[in-house]
């Protein structure tokens, strides 16, 4: 059982990193990675459990990209957490999550959510704010039934809570991602809302910048998805990866390793390992 897509306390999970690899053990993992957003900081107490757990953790980063003007994630995995372009890179990151969460908390304040950045910083365990912690927040409150109406009627676009990105281009985080040893995975596909059309032009974009690899199997993926994905991937030359996207919050019904097998086993991104 193989998981590479997963999330601690150091960003928008709620586990704590040894926390996390005990689950993933417990779940029956034997290949695990941790891919918090845009920081490795969980990194060293991951090991050092995964070491305890005789589990193979495997070093990986989520980052923020733009691609035609959208948002997109790249997981980044067996990464070198030291290396110094990838840290630079993360560090512009964090500056511009925390100036964020400032824009949504004044934004939502406009809006009548009072207290909202001090609430959302309650919820986390570092200085990591992420929009999933104001989400979760307005679900606590009550403002907000589920997760899917908070981001609907809040934090999307020009709603009050709504502050656009400003990450690195997509092509410069797979530099990142490269120059600290590790191979560049296009997160969860099908999530982004994209026509099918232009998610094939993005995976065609981002196979031509140097990506190596799609989840191709994620934790709600169909099997008419993954079909289509692994189709899609072997078109562009692209190896095939999963994911549970594992967070913990209660209401997001996501298990470690609780996924579907890949389809071809000779297209597998680990393969190499």
């Amino acid at each position: 059982m193989i998981d590479l897509h997963n999330h601690s306390y150091y960003s928008d999970g709620v586990l704590s990193p040894s926390a996390v690899v005990r689950l993933a053990k417990e779940s029956g993992c034997e290949v695990f990675a941790l891919t918090d957003h845009d920081t490795t900081d969980g990194l060293a107490e991951a090991q050092q459990e995964a070491d305890n757990q005789q589990i193979q953790l495997i070093h990986g980063v989520e980052v923020s990209a733009m691609w035609s003007n959208m948002t997109v994630h790249i997981v980044g995995l067996n990464i070198d957490k030291d290396n110094p372009t990838l840290q630079a890179g993360l560090k512009q990151h964090q500056d511009f999550r925390k100036l964020r969460a400032e824009k949504m908390a004044r934004g939502l304040g406009g809006a009548g959510v009072i207290g909202a950045l001090e609430k959302a910083k309650a919820l986390a365990k570092t200085d990591m704010l992420t929009r999933t912690h104001f989400a979760q927040m307005l679900v606590q409150e009550g403002v907000c039934k589920d997760m899917k109406s908070v981001f609907r009627r809040f934090l999307t676009g020009k709603k009050p809570g709504g502050v656009g990105g400003k990450w690195a281009e997509f092509d410069e985080v797979i530099a990142w991602i490269k120059a600290a040893g590790g191979v560049a995975v296009l997160a969860h596909p099908l999530r982004y809302r994209m026509t099918n059309t232009k998610v094939q032009r993005m995976l065609s974009h981002l196979s031509n910048a140097g990506l190596d690899g799609v989840e191709v199997v994620t934790a709600h993926s169909t099997d008419e998805e993954i079909t289509l994905m692994s189709k899609w991937a072997d078109e562009v030359g692209l190896l095939h990866s999963c994911g549970s996207d594992y967070h913990g919050w209660h209401n997001q019904r996501v298990k470690i390793g609780a996924l579907k097998d890949l389809p071809n086993a000779d297209r597998v991104l680990w393969g190499e390992w």
